[in-house]
């Protein structure tokens, strides 16, 4: 019966090296994705106002309406 150790590994390398070489490309890999797709806005007009997105997040919300009523009672 085999072992845990005795598991066939796909390189000849130490163990701690191999572990080292995959973290190093899943870093790469993930910074790729971030410059590709994260880094900036496609345009400039893109940017809001920080006073507007702050206004926005810390404003309270709208009052719920009365669960008995519908929305179509409400437009009345």
């Amino acid at each position: 019966m085999q072992s845990f150790s005795a598991k066939k590994r796909f390189t000849r390398l130490p163990l701690a090296v191999e572990i080292t070489l995959i973290l190093i490309v899943k870093i790469a890999l993930l910074t790729l994705l971030w410059k590709a797709f994260f880094s900036e806005p496609q345009t400039k007009k893109m940017r809001m106002p920080t006073e507007l997105v702050e206004q926005h997040f810390l404003s309270q919300p709208p009052a719920a309406l009365p669960s008995h009523l519908s929305p179509s009672e409400t437009r009345q």
